[in-house]
């Protein structure tokens, strides 16, 4: 993360040599590298940290609720629902305030996890819910793809990069209207996490111990949901950090559970996103290409390699 984050940093139109970096953070380097590094590079790397903590920390909720390690926001309509609940005003020439775009977000996800548990019996099947939720994802995806044959050609390029994530352009403001969510979002992740660990003992054996297994489902897909939508209203979906981030955390604390895996699965969440833009940004120097691709060309391949690793062990 240390050495993204100085490559993030350094790196790009002007180059900021590593040990002027410090005078560029304070202003007292010469105006350009400062303004490059203070009002440009930097706000876009705190997004990357806080983007990829929060996705990490929601896939690990996700799969420890549900029980299955492929239960990430992209396959459960969190991440397509709230991509369209931002990209519909848009397309619709909808005039959206940036501090409303949160909202819609979350109510977007709200509506996509909310259709796969009521499709999937409320979770009465972790397995239901997970197929359920591809199904769900793919018919919102759909609907995004309509938008995208109604939008002109301006509002198609913005939407087209929105849906691949990326954080190009991005300052300060976008930060901080990061800020209130995740005020909610951390109380309700600490008190979330005892009760994964129960419900990874199977359903009767988590009853059995006083647990309401579909409340619990419902209270994890809610707090994912204020994790994940606020980051995609601002970053757009950043492909299967969530997937990486919680394999990533098991791969190095084998004999942990939800609670000690949750920390670990946010750092690495932030870890792979920083890591991701720094290719993203300067690979195709001077135009950017979306973080979102590099999370998925990178991530998809680590995570299954991860996972068939553990169920090898697991065997």
């Amino acid at each position: 993360m240390l050495l993204a984050a100085m490559a993030g940093l350094c790196l790009g139109t002007p180059v900021v040599p590593p040990h002027l970096l410090p005078e560029a953070l304070l202003g007292g380097a010469e105006d350009l590298a400062s303004l490059v590094v203070t009002e440009l590079r930097l706000p876009r790397m705190v997004l990357a940290l806080v983007a990829g903590a929060c996705l990490g920390a929601a896939g690990l909720v996700l799969q420890e609720a549900l029980r299955n390690h492929l239960a990430v926001p992209e396959l459960l309509g969190v991440s397509s629902g709230a991509a369209l609940g931002v990209a519909a005003p848009l397309v619709l020439a909808y005039s959206i305030p940036a501090v409303v775009q949160p909202v819609l977000a979350i109510a977007g996800a709200t509506l996509g996890g909310a259709l796969t548990l009521l499709a999937a019996g409320f979770g009465r099947s972790p397995s239901a819910v997970l197929l359920t939720g591809a199904a769900v994802a793919a018919a919102l995806q759909a609907a995004l793809l309509v938008m995208m044959v109604m939008a002109d050609q301006l509002d198609l390029q913005l939407i087209y990069r929105y849906l691949l994530g990326s954080l190009s352009a991005r300052t300060w403001d976008d930060v901080g209207g990061l800020g209130p969510w995740l005020l909610v979002a951390g109380p309700a992740l600490v008190l979330c996490a005892p009760v994964l660990g129960v419900l990874r003992l199977g359903d009767d054996d988590a009853e059995a111990l006083g647990v309401r297994v579909r409340r619990a489902r419902l209270a994890a897909l809610a707090v994912a949901v204020v994790l994940i939508a606020p980051v995609v209203a601002v970053c757009g979906p950043v492909a299967w950090v969530g997937f990486l981030a919680p394999q990533l955390a098991r791969r190095f604390n084998p004999g942990g559970d939800a609670v000690s895996w949750l920390p670990w699965a946010a750092v690495w969440g932030a870890v792979v996103v920083v890591v991701a833009d720094v290719p993203a940004r300067l690979a195709l120097a001077p135009v950017e290409t979306p973080v979102g691709a590099w999370t998925a060309l990178l991530g998809v391949p680590a995570g299954v390699l991860l996972l068939r690793r553990a169920t090898g062990g697991a065997r």
